[in-house]
């Protein structure tokens, strides 16, 4: 299973929760959350599992058949940071590729393993952290965002930020007795409509928007409904735009869940939308964005993220269009990446609510009106929220 999905993670570019979900249909308990753990695990860490497999299998992987390759990467990993034995390791990853059909590559993958056995902690031990792209090789992150930290942040930071996204995100939920951080969610709490999984970060987004009962609220990217259900039991009636018909039907039978009343949900492209939408008292534009906040929550994401000013920027604009004179827009961004969050938020030139007086906690360094929350701070997910008045 693990092998499938790092495999497809890599070799198709297919989604790692996706091709899990495919893969381990017909597992469950521990061989399930093996699995999990093996297969994300490995795509997360693939970096520094590459350079050891080359550095001391004296190959270079791009040339190696992809089954091989997966296989020598789940070993790797399993001998790096897992408390599986040497053997067992190695005897599995080598089974691996006899399955595969590659009889001819069993000799070399038993070679690589035998000398990973011995030298893994060696080599990975002799990474550096000195600079960006050092950080980025040992604590598995493409260069870009090792970067973009460094920049933002400064090196301490930066490193922080790398290493508490590598580590499990925290378990949280929103009640109607507010967020609460547990290690399990009950499956009644969900079933009964209580609780919905929201990180705090998240949480903290949908309150700075500040709906108030009787307001009307527009949301305009709102699947799957989180921020959305959040204002509409803070009383607003909000209307609740989603461009996808399925993520769309997803978002209704959410609502209809969690109890959520005075909640219209329209399946609509937020940047067409029909001229006589408009009035609102508020609106939240919780955009796409390159997830930098979230790393830790989903393992193939750092490999295929991709900042968004552009329509992020497109998105501001709608939603201030739709909005009152005297209103508010919040914009919201589950990344720490300075072009999407600060950028985006000042660039049509209105003025900024001071939400950090408001959540002096959460205040952003640099822009101490809007709030950034990061993960090795804070514990939870990284976002950035301003709130524009129109």
């Amino acid at each position: 299973v693990a092998l499938e999905v790092v495999r497809r993670v890599f070799d198709e570019g297919a989604y790692a929760d996706r091709a899990f979900r495919a893969a381990a249909a017909e597992l469950a308990g521990r061989d399930r959350a093996f699995a999990m753990q093996l297969a994300y695990g490995t795509v997360q860490r693939v970096r520094p599992l590459d350079h050891a497999i080359e550095t001391l299998g004296r190959r270079p992987l791009r040339k190696l058949d992809p089954p091989v390759r997966a296989a020598l990467r789940l070993g790797a990993y399993q001998l790096a940071y897992t408390d599986v034995p040497a053997h067992a390791a190695a005897d599995e990853t080598v089974e691996l590729v006899r399955a595969a059909g590659l009889e001819r590559a069993v000799a070399f993958a038993n070679a690589v393993l035998r000398r990973l056995s011995e030298g893994i902690d060696g080599v990975l031990a002799r990474l550096h952290e000195e600079t960006p792209a050092a950080a980025a090789l040992k604590h598995s992150y493409p260069d870009w965002i090792a970067q973009a930290w460094w920049r933002e942040l400064g090196p301490e930071g930066a490193r922080a930020l790398m290493r508490r996204q590598n580590e499990p995100a925290e378990t949280a939920v929103r009640t109607p007795d507010g967020p609460k951080v547990v290690d399990r969610i009950p499956s009644e709490w969900l079933e009964s409509g209580y609780a919905w999984p929201q990180s705090r970060g998240s949480q903290l987004a949908g309150a700075a928007v500040g709906a108030r009962p009787g307001e009307r609220v527009l949301d305009l990217c709102a699947a799957p409904g989180g921020k959305a259900t959040q204002l509409a039991a803070a009383g607003a009636e909000v209307v609740a735009v989603e461009k996808h018909p399925g993520r769309a039907r997803e978002l209704e039978e959410n609502a209809k869940r969690l109890g959520a009343t005075g909640l219209t949900v329209l399946c609509a492209d937020a940047l067409d939308l029909r001229p006589e939408l408009g009035e609102f008292d508020r609106a939240l534009v919780d955009a796409p964005c390159s997830g930098l906040g979230v790393l830790n929550s989903r393992p193939d994401l750092r490999w295929r993220a991709q900042p968004l000013p552009e329509l992020q920027l497109g998105l501001l604009r709608a939603a201030v269009e739709r909005v009152r004179p005297g209103g508010t827009v919040t914009y919201a961004v589950c990344t720490i990446h300075t072009a999407e969050n600060e950028d985006v938020a000042t660039s049509l030139g209105l003025s900024l609510d001071d939400l950090g007086a408001r959540w002096p906690d959460f205040r952003h360094p640099r822009r101490p009106e809007c709030l950034l929350t990061l993960p090795h701070v804070h514990g939870t997910a990284g976002f950035f929220v301003a709130r524009l008045r129109t």
